[in-house]
């Protein structure tokens, strides 16, 4: 079965089980300060998993783009990935655990033909905390699944959240796959590294909230949050060794291939080099054509996706590739996703400008990078040891972007090694000091829809139509991030606002403020929302159903929420900070003040 299919027919089996279809929501978290990248389905679902009604109804499935960031430093072997679509279904207080483990089974083994004999699953042991998840266990056992291939394991494999400090979270139970390799160890079970048994699916059932005071309270309003990876699936049922020999990933090999001169499955070197550059191609294309695709810069997503295409060029050039070629592989990209993602056709001229100019960057940061290696040489060559120091290949690495590869590269050829011990361990400290100022900047937590944070998610909206009213209706938003702290707010507009249009701006929202007016809700399709002028950045699904938020006579948009019922409680606005963003797209920080 080939991706597109598994897709569809995913789709099929859940709507036929009274699902509602959805569309998948952008890469970039809209108001989510806790991710940089949408990491599962469920992260757009959050305000429905926490009671607030979906416009769709109580179950739900879709297909999702996924960037999970914490491995890319080990992409290359045969099963890593940065991007991954994931097909998921949600029950939100309608179904609970029998019916999601029931659906399971019958997708995985009539819809798939999977052989029900090669299906492991696993659940939780249960703790001091939580109770062992006997419910789980059973439904398998009544749906022909041994004990023996019924895995009891503890928090650290079957449980899932809160994605905050606080929030829904609960058990969840894995399928798994047994490949029939032999067993590395007689404690060999699923979720083993040794590649035995393939995770395939995992329903996790959100029956818990945790406190502020770290407890876990059971929730009256139980929900389902599913996710299945496209890329694995396809794998396991085309009896592939790796995802990376099916379709997904083969046209962009071929493509490497041929522009190296290098046969992809000859030499293990090579092959890792290729998967680099395959993998982070692949998850650049879509990062730049998402809906709210964004570019290449040193901070944030931008930083993640610099760091992308660069590595993707680094192993290239090991590969033998000269010049310029990622327009070549995302040519490829594109194609191969077309009719599932349309954004990316749509977007096809952003992403060839953006993917050209970091190929020049990235070529001038190089030179920049051997000019400074040649002026420290005479130096280092006058050392007795022919060591070069680890700080300053560290210095080289974090002041010019020169990659450590290069810099061993350089030593070797005047004879020198480099003290990767030092660079090491400078790395991790460089890592550690941006690992704490992340969890710092990312601490309000998903589930932080605290009164402040709700009063500035309804302020973007006052903004963007304050904006739209002064500056004009080419105004657009182009993302939105919020902290307990402070609003940030995108948007399309080619130059500085001036004094006046910043006062003008906070004027009109303080002047909404100051009137009380309600904020009411409606249920409708995307195209009746734009009929009645409602704000709709996105282009979802025909006769989809979104809700509408108006605040009073002053802004009408399509918004998943959360909002104030009246503006009269939300403070004073002010716009601390107005600045570029990217070309075109300007950024306002702005604060509520009681």
């Amino acid at each position: 079965m080939k991706a597109d299919e598994l897709r569809h027919k995913f789709i099929e089996f859940f709507v036929s089980k009274d699902h509602t279809q959805i569309s998948g929501a952008s890469l970039i978290p809209e108001n989510d300060p806790t991710v940089l990248f949408t990491t599962a389905g469920m992260h757009p679902l959050v305000p429905y998993i926490l009671g607030q009604p979906h416009p769709a109804g109580t179950r739900l499935v879709d297909y999702q783009k996924c960037i999970r960031t914490g491995d890319i430093d080990v992409v290359g072997d045969p099963h890593h990935l940065t991007f991954f679509e994931m097909p998921g279904n949600w029950s939100l207080g309608d179904y609970f655990k029998e019916e999601a483990i029931r659906y399971s089974y019958e997708f995985l083994v009539d819809w798939l033909q999977i052989d029900p004999n090669t299906l492991s699953v696993t659940v939780f042991a249960g703790d001091d905390e939580v109770p062992r998840d006997e419910e789980s266990a059973a439904v398998w056992r009544s749906l022909g699944i041994p004990d023996e291939r019924i895995y009891f394991l503890p928090r650290e494999d079957n449980w899932w959240g809160p994605a905050g400090e606080v929030g829904p979270c609960g058990p969840d139970t894995e399928m798994f796959i047994d490949t029939g390799r032999q067993a590395c160890s007689p404690e060999c079970r699923p979720g083993c590294a040794c590649g035995k048994y393939f995770e395939i699916w995992n329903d996790v059932f959100m029956g818990y909230l945790k406190t502020a005071e770290g407890t876990y309270v059971e929730m009256d309003r139980k929900c389902v949050d599913t996710g299945m990876g496209i890329e694995r699936t396809i794998a396991v049922l085309q009896g592939k060794k790796s995802v990376y020999e099916t379709e997904v990933f083969t046209p962009i090999i071929d493509q490497i291939s041929k522009l190296s001169g290098v046969v992809y499955g000859e030499i293990e070197t090579q092959d890792i080099s290729i998967r680099i550059v395959a993998d982070h191609m692949r998850t650049s294309v879509f990062i730049l054509g998402d809906q709210h695709g964004i570019k290449p810069s040193n901070v944030g997503q931008g930083y993640i996706l610099r760091r992308l295409i660069r590595r993707a060029v680094r192993h290239a050039r090991k590969l033998g590739i000269t010049g310029k070629f990622l327009s070549a592989l995302a040519t490829v990209v594109i194609d191969m996703y077309s009719e599932a993602y349309p954004e990316l056709v749509e977007n096809q001229e952003f992403i060839m400008r953006e993917l050209g100019l970091e190929e020049e960057k990235f070529s001038t940061t190089l030179q920049k990078g051997e000019h400074e290696f040649e002026k420290m040489l005479p130096n280092l060559l006058k050392g007795k040891n022919k060591l070069i120091n680890g700080r300053i290949a560290f210095k080289l690495y974090d002041t010019y972007g020169f990659p450590i590869e290069l810099t061993e590269e350089l030593a070797a050829e005047h004879g020198l090694t480099v003290d990767m011990e030092g660079f090491n361990a400078a790395f991790l400290k460089h890592q550690e000091l941006s690992r704490a100022g992340a969890e710092q900047q990312f601490k309000g937590g998903l589930a932080d829809k605290s009164e402040l944070t709700t009063a500035l998610h309804t302020a973007t909206h006052l903004l963007h139509q304050a904006l739209r009213t002064v500056l004009g209706e080419h105004v657009g938003q182009k993302g939105s991030n919020i902290t307990p702290e402070r609003l940030r707010f995108d948007f399309t507009h080619d130059r500085p606002m001036t004094a006046e249009e910043k006062k003008q701006v906070e004027d009109l929202v303080n002047d909404v403020i100051a009137r009380d007016l309600p904020v009411t809700s409606e249920t409708m399709t995307i195209e009746e929302a734009k009929e009645q002028g409602a704000i709709a950045f996105f282009e979802g699904k025909y006769g989809e159903q979104v809700t509408v938020y108006s605040i009073g006579d002053f802004s009408k948009e399509v918004c998943g929420g959360p909002h104030v019922e009246r503006t009269g409680t939300m403070g004073h606005f002010s716009i601390k900070k107005e600045q570029s963003s990217s070309a075109g797209v300007r950024r306002i920080r702005a604060i509520l003040k009681k």
